[in-house]
């Protein structure tokens, strides 16, 4: 049996990414499962530009803040205490707008955890 108790801000944050990233799965041990706890000042990113994925579900829990995501289907504003959920082969770009009154602060979890990864270039 294994348990584990992570304070995000124990951890050292992942170096050269848009926003502050701290990698709460790794710290518990998962290998099913990715849990990242992400902290944005307007006009940053979570965690990159806007991409999809081919298999992994994902939920953002907004702790602190407002979240906007875009979609090809428009934007959606995800206030404080909400959660907004991507499907696979869904595209988004998660972030907080350079014109946000302050930071936000969410948990994003996404399973299965693999790197399947990709771009997305919205129509002009």
């Amino acid at each position: 049996m294994g348990y584990h108790v992570v304070n995000p801000e124990d951890l050292e944050p992942v170096p050269d990414r848009p926003c502050e990233l701290r990698r709460v799965g790794d710290a518990a041990g998962f290998e099913e499962l990715a849990a990242n706890w992400f902290r944005a000042e307007p006009g940053e990113d979570l965690p990159l530009a806007y991409h999809y994925h081919d298999d992994q579900e994902e939920l953002f829990y907004v702790i602190e803040g407002t979240l906007r995501v875009e979609t090809p289907e428009g934007a959606f504003e995800v206030p404080e205490g909400s959660a907004f959920a991507v499907e696979p082969d869904s595209p988004q770009r998660a972030h907080n707008p350079a014109d946000a009154d302050g930071r936000v602060t969410a948990l994003a979890i996404g399973a299965p955890a693999v790197d399947d990864v990709h771009p997305y270039e919205p129509e002009a």
